[in-house]
């Protein structure tokens, strides 16, 4: 085990793999409290907290009385998609077009790291785009990508082709975890948006993951007057 990181970590990440590799697959039992004792010589409380937080993050699910299960990731992505802002102009029938602020190398550090799971320093690659629809700005993309997962990230033309579909098409993008909320952007956001001063944005904070590690975390905003989030959840023929 990656000594580096902690305890609990390192377990979260050694489930997350075998299930990213598909050795446990949807519904599968995950190894008890216990067996982790038992197995990777950790404390109870290290082993707890691994499967509390695999089971806050929807990576399982902790039935009483049965045990741990892997959970199906499928139902949770349909409610809220990743998907190209490009192809989602395209679908309502308009032109999509973007311009590139910012496309450099970074360290990681404060939130950046801790989203992505890294420490303190770490390289990735951070990009700011102003999305637009039919010449009408609909969104700012503020992404910081990891730079091991994507080493020729700083090589693409982001005016021509959008960081999510790169992205995908270097490595499948297996889940996403969302937040979305109202806020009042900053005056460089405000300004980019063309927004009134009064006018709040809607905001989604997204990390993707893949292999079993995060490896985007990325602030969409949007002009809360010309955008707004919609899904649909469908159930799975049994």
């Amino acid at each position: 085990m990656n000594t580096t990181k902690p305890r609990y970590q390192q377990l979260k990440d050694l489930i997350i793999g075998r299930i990213a590799a598909g050795e446990l697959r949807p519904s599968d039992r995950v190894p008890s409290e216990h067996e982790l004792v038992a197995a990777m010589k950790v404390s109870r409380m290290t082993a707890n907290r691994a499967l509390r937080e695999l089971h806050d993050e929807g990576y399982v699910e902790r039935i009483a009385g049965r045990g741990t299960f892997v959970s199906d990731q499928r139902a949770q992505s349909a409610l809220l998609e990743v998907r190209n802002i490009a192809d989602e102009i395209a679908g309502r029938g308009h032109r999509h077009a973007s311009s590139v602020v910012r496309q450099s190398r970074q360290h990681a550090r404060g939130e950046i790291a801790k989203a992505l799971q890294v420490e303190q320093g770490t390289d990735v690659f951070h990009l700011l785009l102003v999305h637009y629809e039919d010449d009408e700005p609909i969104q700012v993309e503020d992404r910081h990508v990891l730079a091991s997962f994507a080493p020729d990230c700083l090589g693409q033309d982001f005016a021509a082709v959008t960081p999510s579909a790169y992205l995908t098409s270097i490595a499948p993008l297996q889940e996403a975890d969302h937040v979305v909320r109202a806020a009042m952007p900053n005056a460089a956001v405000r300004q980019r948006l063309h927004m009134a001063d009064d006018e709040p944005a809607l905001v989604v904070i997204r990390r993707t993951w893949s292999e079993g590690r995060p490896v985007t975390f990325t602030r969409l905003h949007h002009p809360g007057s010309r955008y707004e989030l919609t899904g649909r959840l469908e159930k799975k023929a049994s």
